[in-house]
């Protein structure tokens, strides 16, 4: 569920990486809603729809950058027939294990938190 959340804290967010995950389950999330949705009628799947159409657009352009690639890619799905499949490849494709043109590698980011920032050990005076 944090990473659907995370989607949505990075709105209007075209820069940067995101990890395989955050897309997948961003994915999944909003196939589940319209699922759901669906039982609502067309005009509660249309107002979802409009509600994830900006973060979805943000967390693929973002995941395309973590496989180096640029936005442009979107377009392949233009491309009859195998346009969607290399699409999907590169989506569900490990991301460049350093840092790339688009920034630090979301994994190593996670990582680097600092076990020892913990501000509890800190003594009042």
């Amino acid at each position: 569920m944090s990473w659907y959340v995370m989607a949505f804290h990075r709105y209007f967010d075209f820069e940067g990486r995101s990890q395989r995950s955050e897309y997948w389950f961003f994915f999944l999330f909003n196939v589940v809603i319209c699922l759901i949705a669906s039982r609502a009628g067309p005009f509660a799947i249309g107002l979802y729809g409009l509600a994830v159409i900006i973060p979805g657009f943000a967390v693929s352009v973002r995941r395309l950058h973590d496989t180096n690639r640029s936005v442009w890619w979107m377009f392949i799905v233009l491309v009859p027939v195998i346009g969607i499949f290399v699409l999907i490849y590169w989506m569900a494709s490990e991301g460049d294990a350093d840092r790339n043109r688009y920034g630090d590698n979301p994994k190593n980011e996670a990582k680097s938190v600092d076990p020892d920032d913990d501000d509890s050990h800190v003594e009042n005076t």
